[in-house]
């Protein structure tokens, strides 16, 4: 078929339309690596044979235990290449001649074999550092499109507010103003973008981003329940990182499974069209998630219903659904109009022009900066995602000790990766577990190990003896407790990859949800036996998301908590415990017991008190982080700006000065914390209005300057920034109240007062 030029809805017959908004193929069982080649199916030649194409195609280098693909028969990474070029070279051949979008998978790298693993989000969100999170996302989109990717699937969007959530690795952070700075940078380093019209080139990818929206409100911390929420909570929490994506120039959007106040996101036209198209002027495409159009058949009688409804609502891609293609029956029954498949169609075909597969001149890649070192990168996003929540004086780890390294994830490569991992390959030089570490840096001969329990269960009757041994045999014990999102290629698996069964210690990660964070005994029975051992204890927790640590933290001496931190994960702990330090801070809050959540940093005000048991609920706090000899003062009582300026892109200036009166440089985020007092409005008890990263010199100060803009002073209701007069106090101290002496930002009107002055 000779393509029309320029190509359009308009220009192209229905059949060939149809299968443009159609995404109904897993990659790996399109095209296999058979005898040393790729190997089209004949489920790829159906496909092509009754649609004359397809839109876009998943995974076909995904390796994982859903997939089935491992090392011995996946597509080898050097000639990734190859396989997509098999698929283009038979649709174009075969069928409409339209190039096909090759999609894959990067919560936290390239989900293929070979792909650098990143830590996961929640860890990113620990270090606080917008700068590297862009750094590590041109890494992923330079890999992947020099593998012949176009589109990547980025989880960054949902905002953790229930730590029962499997999921919550997935989150940057409790924290809006957190999660919309990485996702932005996410979004510009994976894209090389700033706005929508910019051409992505050859040495980035298109980005959808994952999951529009409020999937972090599920009720329950549940996978995908409804989000009962209201219109500001929306907005407030949940649209702000999109909307900051949109900013950046997202190519796409994934529409999340849930529902906002009974509205299913993939059918929600207010939300994919009024919100992120008329009103916040994005241009891009809208994907559903994986079978979330079929799963509208709930609230429709029949699936040419559900696509009218997802058509209709703004989804612009499939992704395995059935339901579109019953999308001609939905045109023949008047259920859509034709001109909303269009508007679809030319959506697909656009992001097609934006990455140059439809002609004319793709863009050059940019000129190439200085070479990254991307061992480097990945290891000091490592390090940045420890925490050092407390430490009396065990720390740093003496040098000549003999330390007993017990726990279930002391030893435990997996339980560092999260989800949606590839599996490593056969030769892993550069990963490390906290075990094999401190076997490198102290000596084998210095280190003792027990592994004492299973994650949600104890072992043999003797693995508790083991582990008091060890310790016996040692100065000090360093349990390593947490989760994981380890998948086995013996799970079962739901339609979407989902885990099901049995993944017997898996604790994290889709598909599981726990009705409670609450350590397993099993594990704070080792912590037990160390304890009795009679030498200090250092507790490190591993884990993709919060936990109460209230009885742990009263059983250790010093308390470490990383976010899962990827392959190095187990050389950044050990260069803490070595060191006495770490740069991390908690990215949510942890709850003080079960029961007890909400306890996101920036709930509203209450106006009772907690539960009868646990009048306070916060356990440790978002944002907290023991850094000794460090000390940070607000130097800026005041500062006023107008509203007017404040919306054409003037800022308020507030100083905060970072002393360090210890003997070894720092490295660490410096927080500024927040509380709008608008008249009619219960306010947050305490909101980020913005973070830093500095190094401060050993018995030096430095001075940071927050410029506060539209982003960190205005209006979040709507889901878009709005700048109105208002009272903000700001803090720079980890109180969750507005302390004493915090400083005043006034937003203000034509007459230079706010409603709090009246």
């Amino acid at each position: 078929m000779t393509l029309p030029s320029p190509v359009t809805a308009a220009s192209l017959p229905l059949r060939t339309r149809i299968g443009q908004v159609n995404q109904r193929l897993k990659g790996w069982e399109a095209v296999r690596w058979s005898g040393g080649a790729p190997r089209v199916t004949d489920v790829l030649r159906a496909e092509v044979d009754r649609w004359g194409g397809l839109g876009a195609l998943y995974g076909v280098l995904r390796a994982d235990p859903w997939s089935a693909v491992r090392w011995e028969n996946g597509v080898p990474p050097e000639r990734s290449a190859e396989a997509y070029a098999a698929v283009q070279e038979h649709v174009t051949r075969y069928g409409d001649g339209l190039p096909v979008l090759f999609v894959e998978e990067a919560p936290h790298g390239l989900m293929a074999l070979g792909g650098t693993t990143l830590p996961v989000n929640l860890a990113l969100g620990a270090g606080m550092d917008a700068g590297l999170a862009q750094e590590l996302a041109a890494v992923v989109a330079a890999e992947a499109r020099a593998r012949g990717t176009h589109v990547a699937l980025v989880s960054g969007l949902d905002v953790l507010r229930d730590p029962r959530w499997g999921r919550a690795e997935e989150c940057f952070s409790e924290d809006p103003a957190l999660a919309a700075a990485l996702v932005e940078a996410t979004v510009r380093g994976m894209q090389g973008t700033t706005s929508c019209d910019d051409p992505i080139d050859g040495g980035h990818v298109a980005v959808v981003a994952k999951h529009l929206a409020g999937q972090g409100a599920g009720i329950g911390g549940r996978n995908g329940s409804g989000a009962p929420i209201g219109r500001r909570e929306l907005g407030e929490l949940h649209l702000r990182p999109a909307y900051a994506a949109a900013r950046a120039g997202v190519a796409g959007y994934m529409a999340a499974y849930n529902d906002v106040d009974g509205v299913p996101c993939s059918a929600n036209e207010e939300l994919l069209t009024g919100t992120v198209r008329d009103r916040w002027g994005w241009r891009g495409l809208v994907m559903a998630d994986g079978t979330a159009i079929d799963r509208l058949r709930d609230s429709s009688p029949d699936p040419a219903s559900a696509a009218a409804l997802a058509l209709q609502a703004g989804v612009d891609l499939s992704l395995w659904d059935e339901a579109f293609t019953h999308v001609e029956e939905a045109l023949d029954r008047g259920l859509v109009a034709e001109a909303v498949l269009d508007r679809a169609v030319d959506r697909v075909l656009a992001l097609k022009h934006r990455l140059g597969l439809l002609g004319g001149t793709p863009a050059a890649p940019a000129a190439p900066g200085p070479a990254r070192d991307v061992v480097a990168l990945v290891a000091r996003a490592a390090r940045q995602a420890v925490v050092l929540v407390h430490d009396h004086g065990v720390l740093p780890l003496r040098a000549g000790a003999t330390v007993a390294v017990v726990g279930p994830n002391a030893d435990d490569l997996d339980a560092q990766l999260g989800d949606y991992t590839p599996p490593r390959p056969p030769q892993d030089p550069g990963s490390s577990t906290v075990l094999s570490a401190l076997a490198d840096r102290l000596g084998a001969d210095r280190v003792r190990h027990a592994a004492g329990s299973r994650l949600r269960g104890p072992l043999d009757d003797g693995a508790l003896d083991a582990v008091r041994a060890a310790c016996a045999d040692a100065d000090v014990a360093v349990v390593v407790l947490g989760g994981t999102s380890r998948r086995s290629y013996d799970d079962e698996f739901a339609d979407n990859g989902a885990v099901e069964g049995p993944a017997a210690d898996t604790t994290n990660g889709e598909g599981v949800d726990l009705s409670s964070v609450a350590l397993p005994q099993a594990q704070l029975d080792v912590a037990r036996a160390a304890r009795a051992a009679g030498r200090p204890v250092v507790g490190v927790v591993v884990d993709g998301r919060p936990r109460v640590l209230t009885e742990l933290a009263g059983l250790v001496d010093a308390l470490l908590v990383v976010p899962f931190p990827g392959p190095t994960g187990g050389a950044a702990i050990a260069d803490a415990l070595l060191a006495g330090a770490a740069s991390g801070r908690l990215p949510a809050t942890f709850p003080v017991a079960d029961g007890v959540v909400p306890v996101a940093h920036d709930e509203r005000l209450e106006t009772a008190r907690g539960y009868l048991g646990h009048p306070v609920v916060r356990g440790l706090p978002f944002g907290a982080a023991h850094a000794p000899g460090v000390t940070t003062t607000l130097r800026s009582p005041a500062a006023t700006v107008r509203a007017d300026d404040l919306a054409a892109g003037a800022t308020a200036a507030l100083t905060v000065e970072v002393t360090n009166s210890g003997p070894v440089a720092v490295d660490l985020s410096v927080p500024l914390y927040g509380r709008r007092h608008e008249r009619g409005i219960r306010p947050r008890r305490r909101t980020l209005l913005g973070v830093q990263r500095a190094t401060v010199a050993a018995g030096a100060t430095t001075s940071l300057t927050f410029d506060l803009g539209l982003d960190a002073l205005g209006s979040w209701a709507t889901g878009e920034p709005v700048a109105l007069p208002v009272t903000v106090g700001a803090w720079c101290t980890p109180d969750l109240d507005e302390p004493a002496g915090a400083a005043t930002v006034r937003v203000t009107d034509l007459e230079d007062t706010t409603p709090w002055d009246r």
